[in-house]
């Protein structure tokens, strides 16, 4: 991906790696458009790094989703990067009764939701140069975590589609990528103190330095080993990695 020159429009730009993603990317010259749901907490990115701008958006919810977009084409008319960020991590039951709210935001804010908006733009995304659409995912899209595994199956699923979007926009002149970090010291789960996981701005850097190869997935190194889990073996992977983690996750003590 070509890392400055572009009009970038980044979900989930408030906190986390939305907004890691999107301060670096404008230090690197883009003009960036940050989305999320609490303007409260646009304002501050964006009074922190003069240039920026921000809109309000809920992916969860349809008509916001449009307002956006046609916002976004009339005002940016040269937005030609398309990064699909926000989303929610809660833990569940998988073994019990699923909580129904739970289950919908999950499903409708990590998954429906980049749909929508990338389909929304991606006729307008033909039209520009150097376009690109991104999806941030997760390892657990290839290695499920029990605790939250409807979060892991939004994630699986996401992969799954935009592995199907890239081949059919093959010939278009859009970029189809997928940002797929491992456990990241944000707000999700309350990992920002969490020591196994790894440090926001050090995920950041490498994350800069993947994505402007000519790379689909962009993985750091922490993320490859997850990443390459599927197969005849993944099971044991799986099994192994929630007897290590589910007990940290449900005891709180990370």
């Amino acid at each position: 991906m070509k890392l400055s020159g572009n009009t970038i429009f980044i979900t989930g730009g408030g906190s986390g790696i939305g907004r890691a993603l999107a301060e670096a990317l404008h230090r690197r010259g883009n003009r960036v458009i940050i989305a999320g749901r609490r303007r409260a907490q646009l304002d501050e990115v964006v009074a922190a790094n003069p240039g920026m701008a921000s809109v309000v958006l809920d992916v969860a919810d349809a008509a916001s989703v449009k307002r956006v977009a046609a916002q976004l084409i009339a005002d940016y008319p040269e937005l030609n990067v398309l990064i699909n960020n926000a989303g929610i991590m809660l833990p569940d039951e998988a073994d019990g009764a699923l909580d129904d709210t739970l289950l919908e935001n999950t499903v409708t804010t990590n998954f429906v939701g980049p749909l929508r908006l990338t389909a929304a733009l991606v006729e307008h995304l033909k039209t520009k140069q150097d376009a690109v659409i991104a999806y941030t995912t997760s390892v657990l899209a290839f290695v499920p975590l029990a605790p939250t595994a409807v979060y892991s199956a939004t994630k699986a699923a996401l992969h799954s589609y935009v592995l199907s979007q890239r081949f059919l926009l093959k010939e278009s002149g859009v970029r189809v990528l997928e940002i797929a970090p491992p456990w990241v010291r944000t707000d999700l789960m309350n990992s920002r103190e969490a020591e196994a996981a790894m440090p926001l701005d050090a995920f950041i850097e490498e994350t800069m330095a993947v994505l402007g190869t000519d790379t689909d997935e962009v993985l750091v190194e922490n993320a490859k080993a997850l990443r390459a889990n599927p197969g005849v073996g993944e099971h044991d992977l799986v099994n192994g990695f929630n007897a290590q983690m589910t007990p940290i996750l449900r005891s709180g003590a990370y």
